[in-house]
């Protein structure tokens, strides 16, 4: 079911993935949008480093994956500034995503040393394997080909950054289906029960917080299902994700931001509910509305469902 938190997580989790590439060149850190991010997006995950970082000190990016248009002393300087600005607001380097994929060669002493000289709270671990060879055994648990790299990759990155430092795991849209009340949930994809083995591991223990990437699963994917799904598994910290910008869709009787509402109001009914945007940085395709949202909009209903204050205060 895994451990409860033992490091100082916001009491209601807003995390924010703030991508690397859109981030606006700058010779200073109060010119940078990383900075000026407002105090409701309580965690903050940089996107993306390579899990097989080459990274030598000096805060030299080069080789990382971060793809900030800035010098490293810069970034540090921005996280530094944005800390002043909203003390309770923590920042974590997250490892991996879709581009990302060489675990094998994971490298943590480096990705540990990246975390140190930036001043970072911890790491967000996400593993998207490309064929997790997922399958359902004879006693009815589904176990991956790709469990013992995810339970390794857990383990490594918890020995190189103990805790007070936050480790949070990125999970696939279905990956607590497939068993229990869940066996026959829909969609069925390769990344059925992926998150499973992990979750009832002895590794599990090393994890602060999980969080669900709820969406790109296909019209069949109920995401308040699929945190339902987790929490099975899982009874720790559990946020869910809302993808922003998404294709502009329409449904009858209802919009996607009226969607989006209802679920986090859902969520949020769970003590140690909170939610992820991905990512604060999206440009939505066409005129911005209710079956369009933009990440302002997105982000700004999420604080109000969580009585945070400055709810107001736009992001940069």
């Amino acid at each position: 079911m895994g451990a409860k938190a033992e490091v100082p997580l916001p009491p209601r989790i807003l995390l924010g993935y703030h991508e690397s590439w859109w981030e606006v060149p700058a010779s200073g850190a109060r010119a940078t949008r990383l900075a000026a991010l407002p105090g409701h997006i309580t965690l903050v995950a940089l996107a993306f480093a390579r899990p097989d970082t080459q990274y030598h000190g000096a805060l030299e990016l080069a080789g990382t994956g971060l793809q900030y248009p800035y010098s490293g002393k810069v970034l540090r300087e921005a996280i530094q500034l944005l800390r002043q600005r909203q003390p309770e607001t923590k920042v974590l380097l997250s490892i991996g995503g879709a581009t990302y994929t060489n675990w094998h060669a994971l490298n943590e002493a480096s990705l540990a040393r990246l975390v140190r000289d930036l001043g970072l709270d911890g790491v967000d671990i996400d593993f998207e394997p490309a064929e997790p060879g997922c399958r359902t055994s004879r006693d009815g648990q589904i176990r991956c080909a790709s469990d013992p790299a995810f339970q390794a990759i857990v383990k490594r990155m918890r020995a190189a950054l103990p805790r007070p430092n936050i480790l949070s795991v990125a999970s696939w849209s279905v990956g607590a289906y497939g068993e229990g009340r869940h066996a026959n949930a829909v969609p069925r994809s390769r990344y059925t029960g992926m998150a499973l083995s992990l979750l009832r591991s002895p590794e599990a223990a090393a994890i602060d917080l999980v969080s669900i990437m709820a969406y790109d699963a296909g019209p069949d994917f109920d995401p308040w299902q699929a945190f339902q799904a987790y929490r099975e598994h899982w009874s720790g910290p559990l946020v869910l994700g809302l993808r922003v910008p998404q294709t502009p869709m329409q449904r009858e009787g209802t919009t996607l931001s009226a969607r989006m509402e209802s679920l986090t109001r859902n969520v949020l009914r769970d003590p140690k509910g909170g939610l992820m945007v991905y990512s604060l940085s999206g440009i939505p395709s066409g005129p911005t509305g209710p079956d369009n949202p933009d990440p302002q909009s997105v982000v700004t209903m999420i604080c109000r469902e969580m009585a945070l204050p400055g709810c107001s205060t736009p992001l940069p």
